[in-house]
């Protein structure tokens, strides 16, 4: 706010203030005249602010610092705009004062933007601050500028809760439940990305199914608590054995597949074998010893269908010659 006591000041300085005063008054009675559009009924309204270009200098309603848990006897007697931008949290600093330029220099409509400010206490709250150019020199350069601003801290906690809790629900529902790593319709999903991805890039592509040998003896013979430790542990393994940019999943029952981009059959073998042999070597519960085969397909045009159904079919040659090898 500005102070009324002018005792102390120079000529120039009055003129100055009075200058302001002058602004500060027209562009209220312009607004209360023309209505300007930058009110909203929304909660959270902080008031309206005003920034003088030439002499930096804000006025605003108290409320936008006391919210931030300041006291008004602690709100400078000169506020200027760089006051609230050193506030702002270190992510939202740079898109700030884009919004800021872009409005100033003639590129955006208005200025608009969301950004997290720094409290008292060093915590952070969400600010929603909107304002236009009203005011301009002979020159057209821009010198007054009015706006106004929304404490939507708690619209955004429910939002980043809500994108949280959406996130999570993604993920469940991409996720095998028991050894959490794809599920059979993600893996779909994803081959049919990187199909696209391989014809548009011309990159290789290729596919391993495994099955685990002689499975069913497992359950059979030690039961289904620990048939699904061994899928888990095997599915540990292929998702230690590939790269970031690999997928691993689960096809169904004890089948497991790997997608591998921008690989081709020889580089999928090498990586299928040390799966392999990871695997035969491993001691499961109950000193449990598995082995497991694989077939590598590597895209060639064929339709999704095919190109799978052919990594099965070379899977099923590996089972049919002896098993835990890799065709």
């Amino acid at each position: 706010m500005i102070k009324l006591d002018y005792n102390d000041l120079t000529r120039e300085q009055l003129l100055q203030t009075i200058e302001e005063l002058k602004m500060l008054n027209r562009q209220l009675l312009e607004e209360k005249e023309q209505e300007i559009g930058l009110d909203y009924s929304w909660t959270g309204n902080l008031g309206h602010w005003y920034w003088n270009i030439k002499t930096n200098n804000v006025t605003f309603n108290s409320l936008k610092v006391i919210a931030l848990g300041y006291k008004k006897e602690e709100i400078p007697e000169k506020v200027t705009f760089q006051f609230f931008t050193e506030k702002l949290h270190p992510d939202d600093y740079q898109h700030t004062m884009e919004a800021m330029m872009e409005h100033l220099y003639g590129r955006a409509s208005v200025y608009e933007v969301e950004y997290r400010i720094r409290t008292k206490d060093g915590k952070y709250k969400w600010y929603y601050d909107r304002g236009t150019i009203t005011q301009r020199d002979k020159e057209g350069k821009p010198i007054f500028l009015a706006g106004i601003v929304f404490d939507i801290t708690e619209k955004k906690e429910m939002q980043i809760e809500l994108e949280a809790k959406n996130n999570m629900l993604t993920l469940q529902s991409s996720t095998d439940g028991l050894t959490r790593v794809k599920n059979h319709r993600a893996l779909i999903e994803h081959i049919k990305v990187e199909i696209g991805n391989a014809l548009i890039s011309k990159e290789p592509l290729s596919i391993v199914m495994f099955d685990l040998d002689d499975f069913k003896k497992v359950n059979d013979t030690k039961g289904h608590v620990i048939g699904d430790s061994v899928l888990v542990g095997v599915a540990e393994i292929m998702q230690n054995n590939i790269r970031d940019t690999d997928i691993v999943g689960r096809y169904g029952g004890e089948e497991f597949m790997l997608v591998l981009s921008n690989t081709n059959e020889s580089i999928a073998r090498v990586i299928s074998e040390r799966i392999r042999k990871a695997i035969e070597e491993m001691y499961f519960d109950h000193d449990l010893k598995i082995t497991i085969s694989g077939g590598i397909k590597e895209y060639g045009g064929e339709s999704l269908p095919n190109f799978i159904q052919r990594a099965d079919a070379n899977l099923y040659q590996a089972k049919k010659e002896g098993k835990n090898k890799i065709i």
